[in-house]
């Protein structure tokens, strides 16, 4: 039986750590696919559960990659997951302190013989033995996972960054070693010991993967802090008595007590009490929800007032809050085009790398140094003076220089981490996205198809108009109406009751209820004979209509409008229109799609006089009506056949097969089944103007990316030219093993940095 399983992996370095551990868990028994983000540090498994479970592929993971791997199946997993990452931000950060007391003597030693430094080093800090005592710990301390990370990967076949670092790194302590022992073997003796280039090397290396650490923690906080929203207790009610018991405990069906402050542990539904239930940590909406008996609530939301007992519903992962969780961790995985490109260059980056810095050792070796050797050139940040080394060592230093500032962590990084951002982003604001490809899709659509019930308007009838033509007035008509349609189920009776209840009218008694398919209802209020409904049942009655009228009735009916008369009595007292009324922000959100250039469509399975007035409110010039459920897809693909990227609204349940076929799915308001809907884009808040905010954000995001793979590629493209000594021959300009290691350890910090900027992004004010 296939299983999908989530599996946290700590250790990873770049993304080619992340490429081959997918590729090795690809090849375990048992396995049928495996993709591992790297900015979120987890695997994301689907298996066989008959032949392998999570654990066993995690414990391979460790065994025989050297990673730390654990199966991600409860809250504990997810504690332990944040203890390991706190971890590594503390072991990163002990050895960027030790890194530094190290090589701050090592450096001092170094150029001891520079500006003031003599007047205050002691001179055996010169000493190339010294030197190697200092730089040694440093290297098997510190540095070590460098090394440790290249065997691991050359062990089972694959590469990655800690192969640049570790030859880099490996290369200038060796040269260092053996100007030391053997000052006469031709690689400049004592005076160019080296061993501050390892040092500082180790040193800027440390601190990059420190602060990677820290940016990388702080780019997928949305997640954790949605972790931490999980209550760990509940309070229930058992054999009669409260009992409080781990949320694991909580089954389907059991009452559970919140009271004023709490938090609500568990989806479900309110069997008793009254209160005002802050949601904002799901929806984003900050103004707290009144809740009554029969309204759902959502589990990690905050009870503000009233005590409560409510039915537990979904629990577990079927919870909204693990649903949006699951939900933001799936969207890392699915991939824009724009990735490709950046995917293609670091898949085989580590081996072109290689062999550049051996073209480059080739060149400068057998004919750059004869021809554009200047004595008394520097390297940048070094003290190695080039009328000290011969040809060899001038060339292996630039092949270093070209290891370590190659860095394809910028280029990977680059869209994963603001998608990461802008989904995270987007859920905080009740914006649900899939992931890359969809907020890819959303930022180049120019036609949009809004479905018109529940999305442009409020999905339920709601009382419009009250008409009098008689002395009763329309106070009078609609207390006699809604006391009528007290005891109907019908949406358009329990409309006029509701309006009745919001202007606090009293009810009159009523007997002999008879409901009349098709045409109404007949009953006795009170002495009243009443009759309620439409035109046929006042034909059928026998009941006259004045023809003035039925002239304004049919105004009324070519608005869109339910039109209903009451007779009492058989007299004709008046009217009520009653109508599926447009939501408060509709018409502004299309004038503002409108604004961006948009085609807008309005989709629905009403009659055309219903569309065309709906259509008139919104201000859409555009529409369809009488479309079946089953065709609206089709509808969708017509415009797509002639070169329209279509984005389509609806409720995602009734237009799921248009949400599919449509270049990008919005479903709006549904936020409660998350894992069934068939829109790549959920607007948890039933909000129209979350459709304008998720547009905004995709665009946003888009850029963002488009502006770190622009400087990933400008860094590797400048810098790696310029490393290997192509300025040299015009402007004397050299970069140094250790600048270089400054750049590349800043390189995948500043693309951490520039997405974070997303985190700045608000919805705008509509």
């Amino acid at each position: 039986m296939n299983e999908k399983v989530q599996i946290a992996i700590e250790g990873m370095t770049c993304v080619s750590c992340a490429r081959n551990i997918e590729g090795f868990a690809k090849t375990l028994p048992g396995v049928k696919s495996a993709e591992v983000s790297f900015p979120l540090e987890k695997a994301f498994v689907e298996l066989d559960s008959r032949k392998t479970s999570s654990a066993q592929v995690a414990q391979k993971i460790t065994a025989q990659l050297g990673y730390r791997a654990f199966p991600e199946s409860d809250e504990s997993a997810a504690d332990a997951e944040a203890r390991a990452h706190n971890e590594e931000i503390r072991r990163q950060r002990n050895y960027t302190i030790v890194s530094w007391l190290i090589a701050i003597p090592v450096m001092l030693g170094t150029f001891r013989e520079y500006w003031i430094l003599s007047s205050f080093v002691p001179a055996f800090f010169a000493n190339s033995y010294f030197l190697w005592l200092l730089t040694t710990p440093l290297m098997f301390g510190p540095g070590w996972q460098f090394f440790r990370g290249t065997w691991r990967g050359l062990k089972h076949g694959f590469t990655d960054m800690n192969l640049l670092v570790a030859t880099g790194t490996g290369a200038a302590y060796l040269l260092g070693i053996i100007n030391t022992l053997f000052p006469q073997a031709g690689f400049g003796g004592p005076e160019v010991a080296f061993f501050e280039t390892a040092a500082l090397l180790i040193a800027f290396l440390v601190l990059g993967r420190y602060l990677e650490a820290l940016t990388r923690g702080r780019a997928s906080e949305a997640i954790k802090k949605l972790m931490g929203l999980r209550v760990k207790n509940a309070r229930v009610i058992r054999n009669g008595k409260e009992e409080i018991i781990p949320i694991d405990a909580i089954a389907v069906g059991d009452l559970v007590v919140v009271k004023p402050g709490e938090k609500i542990p568990v989806d479900g539904v309110i069997r008793e009490g009254y209160s005002a239930i802050d949601e904002s940590m799901i929806t984003g909406e900050s103004v707290p929800v009144d809740k009554k008996a029969g309204d759902p609530v959502i589990g990690a939301t905050i009870n503000t007032s009233g005590l409560i007992t409510f039915e537990a519903l979904k629990i577990g992962k079927d919870t909204m809050l693990s649903q949006i969780i699951r939900f933001i961790e799936d969207a890392q995985l699915a991939k824009p085009k724009i990735q490709k490109l950046a995917d293609h260059v670091s898949a085989n980056f580590i081996l072109i790398v290689h062999i550049l810095a051996l073209a480059v050792f080739i060149f400068w070796f057998f004919v750059g140094y004869d021809f554009f050797f200047t004595p008394g050139s520097k390297f940048l940040l070094s003290s190695i003076v080039l009328s000290s080394v011969p040809a060899s060592v001038f060339a292996v230093l630039l092949s270093i220089t070209v290891l370590i500032i190659s860095c394809p962590c910028a280029v990977g990084l680059a869209t994963p981490s603001a998608i990461m951002a802008g989904t995270a982003n987007g859920a905080d604001n009740g914006i649900l996205i899939r992931g890359g490809d969809a907020l890819e899709r959303a930022s180049t659509i120019d036609t949009i198809v809004l479905d018109k019930t529940g999305t442009l308007t409020r999905g339920k009838p709601s009382l419009t108009d009250i008409v009098s033509i008689s002395d009763f007035t329309e106070e009078q008509i609609l207390q006699f109406a809604a006391s009528a349609e007290k005891g109907s189920e019908h949406p358009l009776g329990a409309a006029i009751v509701e309006g009745a209840e919001k202007r606090s009218i009293a009810f009159k008694a009523i007997s002999d209820f008879t409901a009349i398919p098709g045409q109404g209802i007949e009953v006795r209020v009170g002495a009243h004979r009443v009759h309620f409904g439409n035109r046929a049942l006042m034909q059928e009655q026998g009941i006259p209509l004045p023809q003035a009228d039925s002239v304004a009735m049919e105004k009324f009916e070519e608005e869109g409008k339910t039109v209903m008369l009451l007779a009492v009595d058989s007299a004709v007292k008046g009217f009520i229109g009653v109508a599926d009324t447009l939501k408060e922000n509709s018409a502004r959100v299309v004038e503002e799609l409108k604004k961006t250039g948009m085609r807008v469509i309005m989709l629905t399975g009403d009659n055309p006089r219903t569309a065309r007035a709906i259509a008139k409110k919104a201000g859409i010039s555009e529409f369809l009506a009488e479309v079946l459920p089953e065709r609206k897809a089709d509808e969708i693909k017509k415009l797509q056949q002639s070169g329209k990227k279509v984005a389509m609204v609806g409720d995602g349940i009734n237009d799921a097969p248009a949400l599919t076929q449509a270049d990008a799915g919005i479903a709006i308001g549904s936020g409660s089944d998350i894992a069934k809907e068939a829109g790549q884009i959920v607007l948890v808040k039933d909000d129209v103007r979350d459709i304008i905010h998720a547009f905004d954000l995709s665009k946003i995001t888009m850029r963002k990316i488009k502006e770190n793979l622009f400087w990933a590629f400008v860094y590797n493209t400048l810098g790696i030219p310029i490393a290997a000594g192509i300025l040299y021959p015009g402007f004397r300009l050299l970069v140094s093993p250790e600048l270089a290691a400054l750049f590349m350890a800043f390189s995948s910090v500043s693309v951490t940095l520039n997405t974070l900027r997303l985190k700045r992004w608000q919805p705008k004010i509509i």
